[in-house]
């Protein structure tokens, strides 16, 4: 791999994972508002640091080790710059039944915001799939039996990738429905020490790591770019957090253009985990064209309210 690529790889990274969190930060700027300095600091520092080296390091690695055992804990970290052949057999090999749970993930997140979750319409249509979400458990369901299908004719171990994609999916959804509820209920109880809130601070961050991670492997196979590249976009939504979310929540659309960009990124490991060859360029350019996009348009919205205000 040149250089290009592998910087190509950590920018895309960078900027998914920046975007793809934005929904943490604004969680992690109301809960911070709430606790003493001393407290906040210990979080931003010692938080950021396991958010980096624990989660979206550890993460990774395990995910890795976890579709090719044959490869030992530390021969996982390490396999993606080995020129080993049986190495990069076992990695082959092990690849699709980790792409295809991943893309089955990715797809599923999409395709809730879509039909379910509540959203500033971005794209003609939207308006629309969101008044038919009572056709998303079924929809979600066609889409795993089909998937099953096709895999199993493929490898056994690919098809039961796909589930644990679909099982992961439904475990950090239940997370997140309630991670509103939870911080209203922080906010509102003024007794909770903030050791607990720290708590309930990293409890959440480690369940939106996961999008991100997962995520991450339609960019790369290589746990150390990875960390690099997630963990650059961690610091910044800690910097985010701390400095600017206020004006981070005006450009409505970026939530719009995570969403887009974790499809895109799931049609390619699904593909990808079906044999199709996907050049290692197309899933960054993907992502720079896609938040591209909806951070102009919410640009351009943010305009147009200053001119109507000026007036």
């Amino acid at each position: 791999m040149d250089i290009f690529s592998l910087i190509l790889i950590v920018f895309g990274l960078f900027l998914f994972e920046t975007v793809s969190s934005i929904d943490n930060a604004v969680i992690n700027a109301d809960v911070l508002s709430t606790m003493k300095e001393k407290a906040r600091k210990w979080f931003l520092l010692w938080g950021l640091i396991f958010a980096v080296f624990v989660v979206r390091g550890l993460l990774p690695w395990i995910i890795v080790w976890a579709t090719s055992p044959s490869l030992g804990f530390l021969g996982s970290f390490t396999a993606t710059f080995s020129s080993d052949p049986q190495v990069i057999q076992a990695i082959e090999t092990s690849a699709p039944i980790l792409l295809a749970g991943g893309g089955i993930f990715l797809i599923f997140i999409f395709l809730h915001w879509l039909f379910l979750e509540e959203k500033n319409f971005g794209l003609t249509g939207e308006k629309f799939i969101f008044s038919q979400g009572i056709w998303f458990y079924a929809i979600v369901s066609l889409i795993l039996a089909t998937i099953v299908w096709f895999s199993l004719k493929k490898h056994p171990l690919m098809a039961f990738g796909a589930v644990v994609g679909s099982t992961a999916f439904f475990i950090t959804h239940g997370f997140k429905q309630n991670a509103e509820k939870a911080e209203k209920s922080l906010m509102k109880k003024g007794n909770l020490s903030d050791i607990s809130k720290i708590c309930y601070l990293e409890v959440i961050d480690t369940t939106f790591s996961i999008d991100g991670v997962l995520g991450a492997f339609a960019f790369t196979l290589s746990v150390p770019l990875i960390i690099i590249g997630n963990g650059l976009g961690a610091f910044v939504v800690r910097e985010l957090t701390v400095r600017n979310i206020e004006g981070i929540k005006k450009y409505i659309y970026l939530k719009n253009g995570a969403m887009y960009s974790i499809f895109f990124l799931g049609m390619v490991m699904l593909l990808d985990s079906f044999g199709y060859h996907i050049p290692p360029w197309l899933s960054p350019f993907i992502t720079f064209i896609v938040i591209g996009y909806f951070f102009r348009k919410s640009k351009l919205n943010l305009k147009k309210i200053e001119t109507i205000l000026e007036k």
